[in-house]
């Protein structure tokens, strides 16, 4: 299960909220980010790999882009009125020629739930 909080909106992986059922389902939310792979990171991260380390350089770039894709999803439920993504699903795509971008995409719905104890 992941669970994070972004601008005060609930994002979880999980289907409900303990405690907290859905009062209105808004609808499906997605949100994306592409990142073009830098041929001095590919040399860097080659070498890495050749030695055994870690490949630091994508292990953060990849990072930022998973947060910019859920930041994206948040602001769009937000917008909807939405204190709450559930479901939510995490996909990585590698597109373009000879595979030089990564496409981060994370898609979940947008609920209103209900208070506590409601």
């Amino acid at each position: 299960m992941y669970t994070r909080e972004i601008t005060r909106m609930l994002i979880t992986t999980t289907n409900t909220v303990e405690g907290r059922p859905v009062r209105e389902y808004l609808g499906i939310v997605m949100g994306e980010t592409i990142i073009g792979a830098n041929i001095v990171k590919d040399f860097f991260a080659a070498v890495r790999d050749v030695v055994g380390g870690r490949a630091g350089a994508y292990e953060r770039a990849l990072r930022d882009a998973r947060q910019e894709a859920l930041r994206e999803m948040a602001n769009r439920a937000a917008s909807m009125g939405a204190d709450a993504v559930l479901a939510v699903d995490l996909d990585y795509e590698v597109i373009g020629r000879n595979g030089s971008i990564l496409m981060v995409t994370a898609a979940g719905t947008a609920v209103k739930l209900a208070e506590p104890g409601a």
